[in-house]
């Protein structure tokens, strides 16, 4: 449970990944997955950075994308409608520049139907600012905060794994009222072409996800899961069952999958396929009775 969102099963997809989860219909049968967390939505709308903005690098992705979208309110017209019919439950993330934002973030997401939770996504590496709030734990909880105070929905904070000690900006977002962890975002990261001697992305730096992330992930899991009390969605390489249950053990209750989409597409389904095995093989009824039962 992370507050009042019960999903029904622990398997979600990712923020960035999944576009406005239309675009996998085709794919994936929706209906099956624990929760969507469609694109991060700015208040106003955003034309992200400078091409090119992905670069494939050794088992990961590096990406600048920059936020781009049009903004909450074309969102709530055009692209919730749709998510709100596909029967699992649907995290809205958002991205606020100050906290002047939130209360009207607030306002616009409280008189929306179909929202089931929302995903405060204050660890982008890849516009400016866009750490400020997941790099110190007091602005951490003041953010969290502010925006706890003006929406009724179960909130979860997406963490940054470019910071000294996560553990420690977790417990910010819990004092500050968060429901639950979403980590983590990506790394921080920089591919170049020597022979250019430029960037392979157009705005420098860029965010590092995929299998290259995976044990950065575990460790951050961790140490979320020493330090506070409220649940965790694990996020940062997850592939194959195997992952997810690596996840479960260190101390996630429930998983996002990201960048596996790009190279397999049914990853979540083959997830949810072999999960009642993989428990089977532990003697667990359900994923609760795993979740940080990891022996260091």
């Amino acid at each position: 449970m992370f507050g009042s969102l019960n999903f029904k099963n622990p398997i979600l997809v990712a923020s960035g990944t999944f576009g406005y989860a239309c675009e996998m219909e085709g794919v994936v049968d929706l209906s099956r997955l624990g929760g969507i967390i469609p694109k991060t939505v700015t208040l106003t709308p955003r034309p992200g950075n400078i091409p090119p903005r992905t670069v494939e690098t050794a088992s990961g992705l590096l990406n600048s994308i920059g936020l781009d979208n049009d903004g909450l309110d074309e969102f709530l017209q055009t692209k919730l409608p749709y998510l709100k019919k596909l029967g699992t439950k649907i995290i809205i993330s958002i991205a606020v520049k100050n906290t002047e934002e939130c209360p009207v973030f607030g306002e616009k997401l409280g008189a929306a139907k179909g929202i089931d939770a929302v995903e405060l996504n204050i660890s982008c590496p890849n516009v400016s600012g866009g750490i400020d709030f997941a790099t110190d734990p007091k602005l951490c909880e003041e953010i969290v905060s502010k925006f706890r105070r003006v929406t009724p929905f179960p909130l979860l904070v997406k963490l940054s794994p470019n910071v000294g000690n996560i553990g420690d900006v977790a417990m910010g977002a819990e004092s500050g009222g968060a429901d639950g962890i979403s980590a983590i975002n990506t790394c921080l990261g920089l591919a170049v072409n020597w022979r250019q001697r430029r960037s392979r992305l157009g705005n420098g730096f860029g965010g590092l996800s995929g299998p290259a992330i995976k044990p950065i992930a575990l460790r951050c899991i961790r140490q979320i899961f020493k330090a506070v009390r409220i649940p965790i969605l694990g996020i940062g390489g997850i592939e194959t069952i195997d992952d997810a249950m690596d996840f479960f053990v260190t101390g996630a209750t429930a998983v996002q999958i990201g960048t596996a989409h790009f190279y397999n597409p049914t990853a979540t389904m083959q997830i949810l396929n072999r999960l009642p095995n993989a428990l089977a093989e532990l003697g667990a009824k359900n994923v609760a009775e795993i979740v940080g039962t990891l022996e260091m």
